[in-house]
């Protein structure tokens, strides 16, 4: 069994300490800062084994060397971007496993917000830490890949099962809904989930872990090539990343 623990940081980051229970192994996810994840892990009684980081972006690896000096832990990274992740140790690729204890994950190719980017998705539990490729209602902006890498890189999220558990590594999902709504107004299930989610937001809970089978249902950038939600959102006979890449530059603007 693996238990998440969400680390709130900066403006809108998330850092999660996973912790496999049967070994008390533990592993550490885009650490943007040391201080907090010092601080729970210190609460919590553990050491840190590992962390994984999903891109090079520095509020994804600012801590890796700080965390590494103090606890000897292992770096993990896209063996294709090793060279902009900071020490790191173990260089994985796309369809490569690896354990946290007892925990098994696989590796995605997520590229798309950077080339190299990568998603880690632990299968007994059905959860992904997927950085800043997919978001709760939006995706992460194209800064270095380009949409045909992105269209593939969701398509292989969007293949998970519905009750996947998404750990993204912001909390943007409010601005994200909005957008989503602007596309697409008069969807009562959408308006809805935007008030749920304003609820939440208001009382400062976080909106993820969010499920894939509701993005699958809201999100946008996961619905490029349904034919329905792009006549209704005014985008016809286009093909797929035609529809991604429109829909990318009015997020861009929103």
């Amino acid at each position: 069994m693996l238990t998440v623990k969400q680390i709130p940081v900066l403006n809108d980051n998330y850092i999660y300490l996973i912790v496999d229970e049967k070994t008390q192994t533990s592993a550490c996810v885009d650490p943007a800062i040391s201080e907090p994840v010092i601080e729970t892990l210190e609460k919590e009684n553990l050491s840190l084994d590992f962390i994984l980081n999903t891109h090079h972006h520095f509020d994804h690896v600012g801590a890796n060397i700080e965390l590494k000096k103090k606890y000897s832990c292992k770096i993990i990274g896209n063996e294709k971007d090793s060279k902009r992740i900071p020490g790191i140790d173990i260089k994985l690729n796309e369809g490569d496993f690896f354990d946290i204890g007892k925990s098994k994950c696989k590796i995605f190719d997520v590229s798309g917000h950077t080339k190299g980017h990568i998603a880690f998705y632990f299968m007994e539990e059905n959860l992904i830490f997927c950085g800043d490729t997919l978001f709760s209602f939006g995706c992460g902006r194209l800064f270095e890949g380009s949409p045909a890498q992105m269209v593939q890189s969701l398509l292989k999220i969007r293949s998970l099962p519905d009750h996947t558990k998404v750990y993204c590594a912001h909390e943007y999902t409010l601005n994200n809904a909005n957008f989503a709504l602007s596309l697409d107004p008069f969807n009562e299930k959408l308006k809805k989930k935007v008030t749920e989610i304003e609820s939440k937001r208001s009382r400062n809970i976080p909106t993820i872990p969010c499920n894939l089978g509701d993005e699958k249902n809201f999100n946008p950038f996961l619905m490029f090539d349904n034919k329905d939600y792009l006549k209704r959102i005014g985008l016809n006979d286009l093909n797929d990343e035609e529809s991604f890449k429109i829909i990318r530059e009015m997020k861009d603007n929103f």
